[in-house]
């Protein structure tokens, strides 16, 4: 079933008072699929153009209004919690040669937002991150930002969703219409329409499922916005598919319940967690940088040309 996204009404809406103050950003993956960069380095800090990937999350959630971020962190990403902490010797230098630029750049991380860090300690699964998270929680709603996902920054998507959560409470998932080859890449749900535009009730969720079992094309993206309710769902599921507590499980029981909502998102997003899409996620936002775009653009398109040419060449050599 194909829900077209639709742009919300651009009347004022009345003042309403956001429920929702608190992200949680899982970053204690392992980072296999970028080794041997990331046997040192965290996968989160590898950079996208001149800013580490996580950054860009954080300053999505900071952009929505969240003011308070915790990052459940594991061993060998102490580089996460420096990044965001500030460096004296470093801002003190650059002050003293009246670089402001370079400094403002330095400090903007810690002034993001309130920022908390904590350890996962087991690495047992997406569902097992978010349960980590309880205490810092508590009985609020909180939204949930995969460090792998880089959402364009002129979208709104996570906006969206809390508005999606102040109207009909419970939990809302991003949900994004992909090639049924690549569905099992993720987790799947099954929709019905809520008769809002863009907006479904999500009625199941499955983890990565085949083509032939997958419930639709709707793939659940690393954005979530989480009624307290799932911690409790989380206590008593089992590690499901990999031997790990699946998020995607926990929502699973959430939504038979009817309290699970899905905003369709059409825009930009980058999986920087895959060697080719993390490429052209550089690229692409290197070509929108006022300052490096068209230098770079001009590189690419002749670079792009060169190769054609190139191509072009062998065959006829070839033929």
């Amino acid at each position: 079933m194909i829900v077209p996204h639709t742009t919300p009404p651009s009347d004022p809406a009345p003042e309403r008072v956001r429920t929702v103050r608190k992200a949680v950003v899982p970053a204690a993956g392992l980072g296999t699929r970028f080794l041997p960069a990331t046997k040192a380095t965290p996968k989160e800090m590898l950079p996208v153009v001149d800013k580490p990937a996580i950054q860009y999350v954080v300053e999505e959630a900071a952009a929505a209004g969240l003011d308070d971020v915790l990052m459940i962190t594991g061993r060998h990403k102490r580089a996460i919690e420096d990044h965001f902490d500030h460096a004296f010797e470093l801002e003190q230098a650059l002050a003293a040669k009246g670089d402001t630029v370079r400094l403002d750049a330095v400090r903007d991380p810690a002034r993001l937002a309130d920022i908390h860090h904590i350890r996962q300690g087991d690495p047992l699964g997406l569902g097992h991150a978010v349960l980590c998270a309880r205490h810092h929680v508590g009985d609020q709603p909180f939204a949930v930002l995969l460090g792998d996902d880089l959402i364009d920054p002129r979208e709104t998507l996570l906006s969206r969703m809390l508005e999606v959560r102040d109207r009909y409470e419970g939990s809302v998932v991003a949900l994004m219409e992909v090639p049924p080859e690549q569905i099992h890449l993720y987790g799947c749900a099954a929709v019905e329409p809520s008769g809002e535009g863009g907006v479904v009730r999500v009625t199941d969720l499955v983890e990565k499922p085949s083509r032939e079992d997958a419930p639709s094309r709707y793939a659940v993206i690393g954005r979530y916005v989480l009624d307290p309710a799932v911690f409790g769902v989380l206590d008593r599921t089992p590690p499901g598919r990999g031997g790990e507590i699946q998020l995607t499980d926990a929502l699973r029981d959430l939504a038979a319940g009817g309290t699970v909502h899905g905003v369709v998102f059409d825009g930009l997003r980058y999986d920087t967690g895959d060697k080719a899409d993390y490429l052209r996620t550089v690229v692409r936002l290197a070509c929108d940088r006022a300052d490096l775009g068209p230098e770079f653009t001009a590189w690419l398109k002749e670079f792009v040309a060169g190769l054609e040419e190139s191509g072009a060449r062998e065959g006829r050599l070839a033929a």
